[in-house]
């Protein structure tokens, strides 16, 4: 609460009055002690309860905070992962837009063995770049791969018996 001139004005007319001229220098003082006493008395416990509780509570929980630093950081890692698997999930069966770059027309200009029909082996297929797909992607597109390059064996070893009768 705090008094402002007018309300001091008012209040010393008051005390005036009431009072009167010849006593009010005297109560004034002892207004001015009893203050004085006041500010000392409530700062003296401020200092005393800040030093029985609250620095004891402090030192409290320093240790208790320094305890909780790692957990705190493996929350945030583990919201990270979180999101990132929740990312990951909600791209699923998504197409993914790609735009193309000089880098991506380099590799597919690497890859004649794809225009020439010659197939590649499991091994040749772990080293191609992935894309920029998931790592859930990835196990199916290689499951496709595969299974369309068995597609492409099988039709190829029926075809060739049936050149050799033919060619009888």
């Amino acid at each position: 609460m705090k008094i402002g001139a007018m309300e001091l004005l008012v209040i010393f007319i008051v005390a005036l009055l009431v009072i009167g001229p010849d006593k009010l220098p005297i109560y004034a003082r002892k207004f001015g002690s009893a203050m004085k006493e006041f500010r000392k008395a409530s700062s003296d416990m401020t200092q005393d309860i800040r030093e029985s509780v609250i620095d004891p509570l402090e030192e409290a929980q320093r240790p208790l905070r320094e305890a909780m630093e790692p957990f705190e950081e493996l929350q945030k890692d583990v919201e990270k992962n979180v999101k990132g698997v929740q990312k990951d999930l909600n791209s699923i069966g998504k197409p993914k837009k790609k735009d193309p770059t000089p880098s991506d027309a380099g590799k597919a200009e690497e890859k004649p063995s794809e225009k020439t029909g010659v197939d590649q082996t499991p091994a040749a297929e772990a080293q191609v770049p992935t894309d920029g797909k998931t790592e859930a992607e990835q196990p199916a597109e290689a499951a496709e791969t595969q299974s369309a390059q068995a597609d492409d064996e099988m039709a190829g070893a029926s075809a060739a018996p049936t050149e050799k009768l033919s060619g009888e």
